[in-house]
């Protein structure tokens, strides 16, 4: 054999088996690391709003004062999206559901006059039918019905046979307005299906419970009603309206508590039925929100901290991922197994 063709051949091998094994025991391939588990944190889901609603009490023409407090509200930031109102308080209330700010409610308060929404009825349960009232309010709202409004509204009424509250959320707004306004003894009850209605202040002075009820999770109740002063109103419907609010104080008082908020305008100088004194009412509703709102941000922003905190609560534990050992050049070329002991752990 001859051994000078051989040679350049067997170097050449050897030189190929040395590379590839300097290669696959050379640089970082010497040996796979352990894989780093990689912790990855559920996704959270966005807190919605907090659902802000107004509670708008009774109090005949110190129900001005509404028109200021939501004036003041928007004008700081704070939007109740969810309404209700009692007695002139659903007057308001309806208005601003319909999707009317509050300058426009003021444009029509000051243009109001009290021969649009009184109708003399003698011999029939009441002075005033209230029909008036009811169409007033249904040309101001386009005969849009409850469950049409803007805002999710409910006005307030108290079931005459009964004694039962009833929160009207469907049907024609007008109508319902004028049941949640009908004071006994001065407005006819007003009649709806086979029952009779009258002043929702007799059970709900200001509406809280009924905004809750509409997924209000904040809510701001707006209380007009004048507490006994020791002196007798000068009227036949102050008269009445003091004996009602005197009636409805503890039961108000207890719904009340269950307010977030609490803003009383200072109207108690105001007539039932003095309603000359409109732009005084909304000026006070004004102050008085204006007075509420570092109380009503720290609220809010307490709520939220709140929200914040019980969702962490719920969410679940980070789920730790540990990444697959990928195998070296050498375990590949030895078709072995990859080691990925730590190496704390050797």
């Amino acid at each position: 054999m001859n051994t000078s063709r051989l040679r350049p051949l067997l170097l050449l091998s050897l030189t190929a088996c040395l590379a590839a094994l300097l290669g696959a025991c050379g640089g970082d391939n010497v040996k796979p690391t352990a894989p780093v588990a990689v912790v990855t944190p559920p996704p959270q889901q966005p807190l919605p709003k907090i659902r802000v609603g107004i509670a708008l009490g009774g109090g005949a023409a110190k129900g001005f004062a509404h028109i200021g407090v939501i004036k003041m509200l928007e004008a700081s930031g704070v939007q109740p999206v969810v309404v209700s109102g009692t007695s002139a308080g659903s007057v308001v209330g309806a208005l601003y559901a319909s999707g009317m700010d509050a300058f426009a409610m003021q444009q029509h308060a000051f243009a109001l006059d009290e021969d649009k929404i009184r109708d003399v009825s003698l011999f029939s349960g009441g002075v005033v039918k209230g029909q008036k009232l009811q169409d007033y309010v249904n040309q101001l709202l386009g005969n849009r019905t409850l469950e049409r409004m803007r805002k999710p509204f409910a006005a307030v009424a108290t079931e005459l046979e009964t004694g039962k509250r009833m929160v009207f959320t469907r049907g024609n707004t007008g109508q319902a307005v004028r049941a949640s306004s009908s004071i006994p003894g001065v407005f006819e009850p007003v009649v709806i299906g086979k029952l009779h209605y009258v002043d929702g202040g007799v059970v709900s002075p200001v509406p809280v419970d009924a905004a809750r009820a509409l997924g209000a999770d904040f809510v701001i109740a707006v209380d007009i009603s004048t507490k006994a002063s020791g002196k007798a109103p000068g009227s036949l419907l102050g008269n009445i309206n003091q004996s009602i609010t005197i009636m409805g104080q503890r039961l108000g008082a207890q719904e009340l508590a269950r307010a977030d908020i609490v803003i009383r305008p200072k109207v108690s100088d105001i007539g039932a039925a003095d309603f000359e004194q409109k732009n005084t009412a909304i000026l006070e509703g004004e102050r008085a929100a204006l007075a509420a709102m570092p109380q009503i941000r720290a609220k809010l922003a307490q709520l939220q901290r709140t929200r914040v905190a019980a969702q962490k609560a719920r969410t679940p534990a980070p789920k730790k991922v540990v990444p697959k050992c990928e195998p070296d050049r050498l375990d590949k070329l030895l078709r072995r197994d990859p080691d990925c002991t730590p190496a704390d752990a050797q």
